[in-house]
Parts: C-alpha cells; sequence; structure tokens
C-alpha cells in the first residue's frame, strides 16, 4: 500500500446505490443473519488468538481484527460458485458487481470506528467491542449511519480528546518522524503514543504531500517537557539526532518531502519503520516527587487505536 495515494472518498455510486436496491434491501433479515453467522464463525477463531492480547476479554476493543476476519469471510464468500440459500443474495450482489471495502473514520462525531462498507449500506460487524450487551452486528444506509472520514489532524486530536480521554500534542520532539506522524497522545494511565498508524491516517497525510500535517504541527499544542524528555531519551538513536531542533524542523521536515518530485516512497517507508520501533513509555508520579518513567512494550498495552 503506498502512503502518498489519499483514501478514497467515503460516496456510494450510482452502480452501487442500484445493486444494494436490488439484492440486497429486499433481503436485509437474511443478510443480518447471515452475518451474525460469520462473525459467530470469526469468535471461535478470534477468542483463542486475542487471548492476553489487551486489557479486557475478547471481544473488548477488538473491532479492528473483527472488520478485517469479516472482510475476508465476505471476499471468500464472494468467490464461491455455491453455497448455503442464506448466502444467495449476498453471492448474486457480488457476481453483478458489488462491492465491500472496509472502513475507518469518526462515528456520529464521538468515536473512531472500524466497519464495512457493502453497496450503499453501512455495517458494523463489531457493534459489540465497546459494550458487549449491544447487538454484535449493524446495517444501516450509508447516509443514514452518522459515519463520516477524518478530515484532518485537528479533527482526529477532537475525537482522540474525547474518545480516548487524551491530552494530545503536536510533534515537534521527533521532527524526522512528525511530517507522517505529527501527533502524540497521552492516555489517561500516562502512557505515551506517537500517533497515528491507521492505515487511513498515514494516506490523508502522505496523500496532500503532508500539508496537513505541517498545519497541525504549526498550530497543535507544545508536548509538557516531561513528554518531551521521556520521548527523547527512549526514542532509537537515529530519531534523537534531530530530536533537540523541535518543532522548526519538523516544519522543515515536511517541506522538505514535499520539494522531491516525486514524494520520496522510500523515505516515506522508513518513517514507518522508524515508528515501530519508538517503544510505548508511562509516566508515573507520587506526590512530591518528579514523574518516573517506564519503557512498556507495545504489545503489553490495549491499543490505543482499537475502537
Amino acid at each position: 500500500m503506498s502512503f502518498l495515494i489519499p483514501p478514497p472518498p467515503l460516496r456510494v455510486s450510482r452502480e452501487q446505490s442500484a445493486l444494494t436496491k436490488r439484492f440486497l434491501t429486499p433481503a436485509l433479515d437474511s443478510l443480518s443473519a447471515l452475518l451474525l453467522k460469520l462473525r459467530q464463525d470469526v469468535d471461535v477463531s478470534l477468542t483463542a488468538e486475542m487471548a492476553g492480547r489487551y486489557a479486557r476479554p475478547y471481544p473488548y476493543g477488538c473491532c479492528l481484527e473483527i472488520t478485517n476476519a469479516m472482510a475476508e469471510q465476505l471476499q471468500a464468500l464472494a468467490a464461491r460458485r455455491t453455497g448455503p440459500p442464506e448466502e444467495r443474495a449476498l453471492r448474486t450482489f457480488f457476481r453483478h458487481g458489488g462491492e465491500v471495502r472496509i472502513l475507518w473514520g469518526v462515528l456520529r462525531e464521538q468515536y473512531f470506528q472500524n466497519a464495512l462498507q457493502i453497496g450503499g449500506l453501512y455495517v458494523d460487524v463489531s457493534n459489540d467491542t465497546v459494550d458487549v450487551r449491544k447487538p454484535k452486528i449493524e446495517i444501516l444506509p450509508l447516509e443514514e449511519s452518522g459515519f463520516a472520514l477524518v478530515r484532518d489532524a485537528f479533527d482526529f486530536a477532537r475525537i482522540a480528546g474525547r474518545y480516548w480521554q487524551a491530552r494530545i500534542y503536536a510533534n515537534g520532539v521527533l521532527p524526522e518522524l512528525a511530517p507522517l506522524y505529527p501527533m502524540i497522545a497521552v492516555d489517561p494511565q500516562g502512557v505515551i503514543h506517537i500517533q497515528s498508524n491507521a492505515a487511513y491516517m498515514l494516506r490523508l497525510l502522505g496523500g496532500d504531500g503532508f500539508r496537513l500535517a505541517e498545519a497541525w504541527l504549526a498550530e497543535g499544542p507544545a508536548a509538557p517537557d516531561v513528554v518531551a524528555e521521556a520521548l527523547r531519551e527512549h526514542a532509537p538513536v537515529e530519531l534523537r539526532r534531530a530530536a533537540l531542533s523541535g518543532t522548526a524542523e519538523a516544519l522543515e521536515e515536511c517541506r522538505r518531502l514535499r520539494a522531491g518530485a516525486p514524494l520520496d516512497e522510500a523515505r516515506v517507508m522508513s518513517m514507518r519503520g522508524a515508528f515501530q520501533k519508538v517503544p510505548l513509555i508511562r509516566l508515573t508520579s507520587t506526590q512530591g516527587e518528579a514523574p518516573q518513567q517506564t519503557v512498556v512494550h507495545p504489545q503489553a498495552l490495549m491499543s490505543v487505536a482499537a475502537a
């Protein structure tokens, strides 16, 4: 996947709208039952696979994994020539050119969400990953779902602050990462995360030549000294060389990348590789004492990107 290609817009083509009305809308009950059956199959395989990965038991926080697994199930279904009667409507939809797409964005201005777009339908196949009392599957016309794509880094920071109760800062600390990862989040447990590694956000920032990242870096709040010092101390050696240059270097890095024609794909991928080496760092403090820093292996905590 190239992160220099903008993500596709959120839309329903006339063809997909017509196919949805013809094949899926009359069969919504059977479609819902089929998706629930597929989800139950996914649960069997993921319950063991996700055990111990997040702070809470499956399916809490596993919306990305469930959505990806369900997309694979649907792709396999689309490739089959025959199947049980309950698959007929969906297989006919696919056979006539119907499409399924993985979505990531904001639902009802409240939280980040992974979902599927099947034709003109918004399909949440992990509707119970925040509240297990909710139905596993939710199906709505896309235009009635309240789902929207993230517009820019300011939009991301606003939702992240509300949804995760996190403090979001401009990444003037590790300027070599800043074009692709312009935000620093500190969650309620004091864990520092560089944001965001969501594929959509990488394409949003890289696809416009890092102008959206530059705007946030220029205007977003600076990280407190304790956060900046922790990142500088524990970042990989290759990222510390530019760490003292701060916001000015982060802004210049965006412009430097944009000055190339075309943008340097290898440089962008190297940023992603460097990001993966930055550990999670937890800040803890005792009254009257300076905050303490603890390096946390990334897999030891629930992902901040989980919906």
